[in-house]
């Protein structure tokens, strides 16, 4: 059933290229042939083909069950001895970290499961500030934490290979201990209910060797951080359970809010150094896809359950922050080139290499199209109206027909997806949890609009990191900014000025060499030139206000906040108020150690 999903997917992928492909030459060629309307028919095929791939996956989870409706039959009480869960830290805010740790050690508690669970934070903190407040905070966490819930704390003093490199060190010296790791970020947070089921699922299943969550946005404050937060909630269910589909036993690992088996991944999963300097070389900086292809590769089955819920994590607020994520993500995906011929890899891994490279070229390769089709005209033949002799004169005929025809299908590849989801959810009553189906129709067409005018200014910065990181740019990995305040438009005129640029260029362009692109171009052009003021706008807290009071981008999260959602903000409220009241408090003392872990540093 998965290769027919695949294949189906493929398929579906080819046609939409070759039709996009015949379309587009009937319009670009009907002034005559020229190589650069060749350049626009091949950039336009294989972009038009990365799209219908992306559509294929929302179809598919459309006509699948409906996602969020786990089978809770199974309560078989769980026989692992020794759980740890892994909280990654990096110059993060210890009140915000520590608070999560906190609810999800009460959740587990509840559940009468607090012995066999083990919170190991795991500290790559630079910042001696930072790491003081996360020592002082971590005792606090303990002396007012759940009895039977126990808690270790780490710094090491380098932190060399990043997150990867963390965990590696933690399996070295305590991996032994443990069955399971359930793997978080700084952000995550998980209900006890979930974490417990995972568990339950790796013990029903002996050759599971990793199981993905789907983690839901939470606590969004800005226009841009709540379009996010309904998308992923309301959205990505239904992509991920097609995804899930097609992947089968070769799935996914997005690098947090997963469960791994000890064994297999400290078997499976030693990432050495790629030789020479980065972006191309040194440490893997995606490393979640690689584990994941490395356990496939012995024969482990990696899968992504979108049925748990309780999953959660916090995005970025800002277009800037996501920006600057974004441009990690796309120097790990391209360093993925060098793997591709890794040996013993399964296929269908190299192609999701290949798939997470494309994503990223994809922005430029569309950026290239539109530069392309202004410079067209100038490279076109001149026209031959008598092209046999002694015959009348030819005109060529706009090929208007087919122009629009293309353009509404490479719309519609992008919308439909998400007009299927909400026609699905609204006839199957999914709808409630989001506010409603008025609600949710009404988000889904502000999320529509939203996402058009965001995708300009995305393919804008996607482009110029995929252009850093083929000229040997390296861009590190910055410390999450989890908490930033409102963009201002110094800021954001400071960050998108050539971006304004690039769009008067654009426009310009169109209306002096090709004027029949000049409209067709306006709902690119006026984003990119307005882009400093979205930047700012959508990042402030009242054009968050704005879109909660509106009831735009409602979710399930916000209207009924789950009990570890709520446990979370109370107690970061109140070590927040303690912060405040006493900020001078340090922490000397040693922390414990895990038993076979080894020494424990503060």
């Amino acid at each position: 059933m998965v290769y027919l999903r695949r294949s189906a997917s493929f398929l579906f992928s080819v046609t939409i290229a070759l039709t996009a492909s015949w379309l587009a030459a009937d319009v670009f060629l009907a002034d005559g042939f020229d190589p650069v309307d060749v350049v626009r028919v091949l950039l336009l095929a294989t972009t038009s083909g990365w799209i219908a791939w992306g559509a294929s996956l929302a179809i598919q989870g459309v006509a699948g069950p409906a996602p969020g409706n786990p089978d809770r039959e199974n309560k078989a009480p769980l026989k692992s001895e020794k759980i740890a869960i892994l909280v990654p830290v990096y110059n993060e805010d210890p009140v915000a970290v520590l608070s999560r740790v906190m609810a999800m050690a009460r959740s587990i508690d509840s559940l009468g499961e607090a012995a066999r669970f083990e919170f190991v934070i795991l500290s790559d903190t630079r910042n001696e500030e930072i790491a003081t407040r996360e020592v002082h905070r971590f005792l606090q966490m303990k002396q007012e934490g759940p009895g039977d819930v126990q808690f270790f704390y780490r710094r090491r003093d380098l932190n060399t290979g990043k997150k990867a490199g963390n965990i590696a060190d933690f399996l070295r010296s305590s991996g032994g201990r443990y069955d399971f790791l359930i793997i978080l970020d700084a952000d995550s947070l998980m209900e006890g209910e979930t974490m417990i089921e995972m568990t339950r699922r790796m013990e029903a299943e002996p050759k599971l060797g990793l199981l993905q969550t789907l983690p839901k946005i939470i606590h969004a404050r800005s226009w841009f951080g709540r379009a996010i937060q309904f998308s992923s909630s309301f959205h990505s269910p239904y992509f991920a359970s097609g995804l899930a589909a097609m992947q089968g036993s070769t799935g996914p690992f997005w690098g947090h809010n997963a469960i791994v088996r000890t064994q297999a991944f400290a078997e499976c999963c030693g990432l050495p150094a790629l030789e020479g300097k980065p972006p191309f070389g040194g440490h893997v900086l995606s490393h979640d896809y690689v584990e994941a292809a490395m356990l496939a590769r012995r024969g482990w089955t990696v899968r992504v359950d979108p049925d748990l819920e309780g999953s959660y994590e916090e995005g970025p607020d800002n277009i800037i922050d996501f920006a600057k994520r974004d441009r990690r993500w796309c120097q790990g995906n391209l360093q993925h080139a060098r793997l591709l011929s890794a040996p013993g890899l399964k296929a269908w891994s190299r192609f999701i290499f290949a798939q997470g490279i494309m994503a990223y070229l994809a922005s430029p390769f569309w950026l290239l199209f539109l530069l392309a089709s202004i410079v067209a005209p100038l490279m076109a033949p001149p026209p031959n109206y008598f092209p046999v002799p002694h015959m009348p004169a030819i005109f060529p005929t706009p090929e208007t027909a087919q122009a629009v025809t293309l353009l509404v299908g490479i719309f519609g590849l992008l919308i439909g997806p998400k007009l299927l989801i909400a026609l699905r959810a609204a006839l199957s009553r999914e709808t409630a949890s989001f506010g409603g189906t008025a609600a949710v129709m009404i988000s889904s067409a502000f999320e529509i609009v939203w996402s058009s005018i965001l995708a300009p200014i995305t393919l804008m910065f996607q482009s110029r990191s995929v252009l850093q990181v083929l000229r040997g740019a390296d861009g590190g990995w910055p410390a999450s900014n989890r908490d930033a305040d409102a963009i201002g438009m110094r800021e954001a005129w400071a960050a998108s000025w050539w971006i304004m640029c690039t769009g008067l260029v654009l426009l310009f362009g169109s209306a002096q060499f090709e004027p029949n692109l000049f409209y067709w171009f306006l709902p690119i052009t006026m984003p990119l030139i307005g882009a400093p003021a979205i930047i700012n706008w959508s990042s402030t807290r009242e054009s968050g206000k704005l879109a909660a009071e509106s009831g735009v981008f409602l979710t399930p999260s916000e209207l009924s906040p789950s009990p570890v959602i709520r446990d979370y903000e109370a107690n970061r409220l109140r070590w927040q108020a303690a912060h405040a009241a006493d900020t001078s408090d340090t922490a000397t003392e040693p922390v414990a150690g895990a038993a076979n872990a080894g020494p424990v540093a503060v």
